[in-house]
This record gives C-alpha cells, sequence and structure tokens, in this order.
C-alpha cells in the first residue's frame, strides 16, 4: 500500500516536474549542465524518474554555487527580480519571489484552523531570516492578521497579545511554552488558541504542555530554500505533503527515491522556475508512512545529514563556527548543545591561546559568536578539550 501511495503521489506531479526542468534548462545555463553531465535530455523528461539519476543537490553544493556567483549562484533564473533578499546561517542567500505566498506555507496554517478573522502571533524573526517573512505571508493567504513580534521582549509580546486579543501563533514550540510561561507570570490573559509550530522537534511532553494552554498545536516543517515540505492536519497524523511540490525520501548511499517506509534524504524538487531549485537535499532525514485517514505521509524529521546542528530555530555549521573564531587568540574551541525544559542551550568551551587573559576573551567570544552567528552562548574557558567534532549535541527530545 505504501509504495502504491508513493507511486501515485510521484505521478501526480510528473507534468509539473517535466514543465518545470524544461523552463530550468532553457533558463539556467548551470543546470543545463548538470543535465548534460548526468546524460538527460530535458526535451525527453515525462516526469520525476527520468531525472531520478540526476545527482542531488547538496546544500553545501548551493552554498558553493552562490560564493562562485553573489549572491544567488543557481538558485535564482536570470531575470527573476527577488521582493527581498534574505540571509541564513552559512550564508545562505534566500530570495522572496513575487506573488502571494511565494514560499507556500498558506496549507499549513488553514490546517490549524486559522484564517478570516484571526490575529496571529509571529514569533519567527524579521531580521535577515526568511522564517518570519515565510510565515507571515502564509498567515496572510489564509485570511489572518499578523502581528509581527519577533523574537524577543515577551512582557510586550504577552501584553500585545492580550490587549489585541490575538488567537493565533506561529514559531518555534519551546517559544511557545515561554510565551505560556510568561503570560502566567504577569497575570495576563490567554487568548490563543491554534498554533502552527516548526524548525525544532515537538516531543509528546512538550505537546501535552502546550495543549493545556493552546487547544491546537499543529506541527509543520520546511527549509529557506524550499519553503513548506509537510505539515499536520492533526495532532500526531503525520506531515502531508504539499500538492504544489515534489517531496522525494532518497536513499543515502544511492541517492535513488524511496518507496518504502526505511529513513532517507529528504529532497524537493519546486515548480516556479523562477526558483529553479531540482532534486535539492535538503540534509533531513525522514521517511515514508501512512496516515490514520490512508493517506500518504512524512514520519517528521528524524534527524540530519551531515554536521550542522539545529540550535534554537537556527543551523550551526561546523564551517560558520570556524570563520567566526578566524582571527580570535583561542587554541581550541568545541560548541555543547543542550536542552533545559523544552528550551536549547548553547554552551561555548574554548581553550585560550597562551599568554590571553581569560577574564577579556570570554565577553570577547561571546560577542562574536552572536554577530556571526545570530546566537546567544555561555562562553567557559577551559584548560584542555578531548578531540573531536567542533559542535557536539547532547539533547534528549523525550
Amino acid at each position: 500500500m505504501l509504495a502504491d501511495l508513493v507511486e501515485k503521489y510521484v505521478r501526480e506531479r510528473d507534468a509539473a516536474v517535466a514543465a518545470m526542468v524544461r523552463a530550468a534548462a532553457a533558463r539556467v545555463p548551470a543546470f543545463a549542465a548538470r543535465l548534460a553531465a548526468a546524460g538527460i535530455d530535458a526535451a525527453n523528461v515525462k516526469g520525476a524518474a527520468d531525472i531520478a539519476r540526476l545527482p542531488v543537490f547538496a546544500k553545501d553544493e548551493l552554498h558553493a554555487a552562490q560564493r562562485g556567483a553573489l549572491p544567488f549562484g543557481v538558485s535564482v533564473a536570470p531575470g527573476a527580480v527577488p521582493r527581498k533578499i534574505f540571509c541564513s546561517p552559512g550564508p545562505l542567500y534566500e530570495p522572496q519571489l513575487d506573488g502571494p505566498d511565494p514560499w507556500r506555507w498558506g496549507p499549513a496554517i488553514r490546517a490549524a484552523g486559522i484564517g478570516p478573522g484571526d490575529r496571529v502571533l509571529n514569533c519567527f524573526s524579521y531580521h535577515l531570516s526568511p522564517a518570519g517573512a515565510m510565515l507571515e505571508e502564509g498567515c496572510l493567504a489564509a485570511g489572518a492578521s499578523v502581528i509581527p513580534a519577533g523574537v524577543g521582549n515577551q512582557d510586550l509580546q504577552v501584553q500585545v497579545a492580550a490587549e489585541v486579543r490575538a488567537t493565533g501563533y506561529v514559531g518555534l514550540p519551546s517559544y511557545l511554552k515561554a510565551l505560556i510561561a510568561k503570560a502566567a507570570e504577569r497575570s495576563q490573559p490567554w487568548t490563543i488558541a491554534k498554533a502552527v509550530v516548526t524548525a525544532e522537534p515537538l516531543p509528546d511532553s512538550l505537546r501535552a504542555a502546550l495543549e493545556e494552554h493552546v487547544p491546537t498545536v499543529l506541527m509543520s516543517y520546511g527549509t529557506a530554500e524550499a519553503g513548506l515540505l509537510g505539515y499536520e492536519t492533526a495532532p500526531r497524523s503525520g506531515l502531508a505533503v504539499p500538492a504544489d511540490v515534489l517531496v522525494e525520501i532518497c536513499d543515502l548511499d544511492s541517492g535513488a527515491p524511496r518507496t518504502d517506509d526505511k529513513v532517507g534524504h529528504v529532497v524537493a524538487t519546486l515548480f516556479n522556475p523562477a526558483l529553479p531549485l531540482i532534486r535539492f537535499g535538503t540534509g533531513d532525514l525522514s521517511a515514508w508512512t501512512v496516515g490514520a485517514d490512508g493517506t500518504l505521509r512524512l514520519a517528521g524529521v528524524l534527524g540530519r545529514l551531515g554536521e550542522a546542528v539545529k540550535v534554537r530555530g537556527l543551523f550551526l555549521h561546523p564551517r560558520q563556527a570556524a570563520a567566526a573564531f578566524a582571527g580570535l587568540p583561542v587554541a581550541k574551541y568545541r560548541f555543547v548543545v543542550g536542552r533545559v525544559s523544552h528550551q536549547d542551550t548553547l554552551r561555548c568551551e574554548v581553550v585560550a591561546g597562551a599568554g590571553v587573559d581569560l577574564g577579556g576573551l570570554s565577553e570577547t567570544v561571546k560577542e562574536r559568536i552572536r554577530a556571526a552567528l545570530r546566537l546567544g552562548a555561555e562562553v567557559t574557558c577551559v584548560a584542555s578539550l578531548p578531540d573531536g567534532p567542533a559542535i557536539v549535541d547532547e539533547r534528549d527530545w523525550k
């Protein structure tokens, strides 16, 4: 049954895939070269099966392409003019293209019952990161009003939410928990009844805590480059796959699409010829499953491919860490990611260079991390560090 559902899902998108491949090959020379290298003639592409041997285009390759042709590399077709330009950690540049809901987040918002008459507190960042704009566009497409709250100043956020009678929320699940606690601390009325959360896991314990105050809490999944890739239609229902993108679960070794329930790499193909991302590797791991209603679902985000770690909704990559420490009098460093009361913690342990003032170094490192990585971190000077990765993830998601 599962294989039949996957094959049906792909067949329904074959025409859109073929049209996208032909348009991208005509407009983007670098993509035409990708096809040629794989021995694929765009004119002969009838659907997803015809591009299955096209190597997955990894996020690191997108980064390299952008470095070679700033700002977008091959991710935006020549002549396409973005309305806004965002910068995610990496750095990776992401455009907001013309048209309503360009990241296609509206279905996830509507699934939570958010629509006309709702006022949504948007607690994703509006500073360089596209997350705030992505979710805002989805809320507007659903007919809701948006309060662009961003991150920080929780006292003001719960006051505003109470006074304008906000009914919806979009943001991190851990941040929603913090706002609920802040409202209780300030004795502010709590009016939010619907929430769409994303960008970090939603373990059952956290979901249960949120549902005591917010009756509808639904998980969604997407990336800054590809937009919405999956969303719950009911709690714990698995992630429905959007109609307007091809999502594949690909074998970790061969890159070939899977139709079974084994874990693989989430690979996306967009249908917007101005944004020719074809077989784009998100770096996330998932698997196909069947929902209680018999429809095809993603099993959620089951891990990451590669070395990047998501902290408070932002990616932290060893390459970024190395760039942040360039020029600092530090002999060795590592980041340790933890989880306390459903909130991420970040500690940076550093070994100082010879003759360096430890007190001044801690503050310097802290400011460099905040400026370069957009993350706050506790900085600890230590005498030595073991050999190993620059980023250690100690979180337990139970």
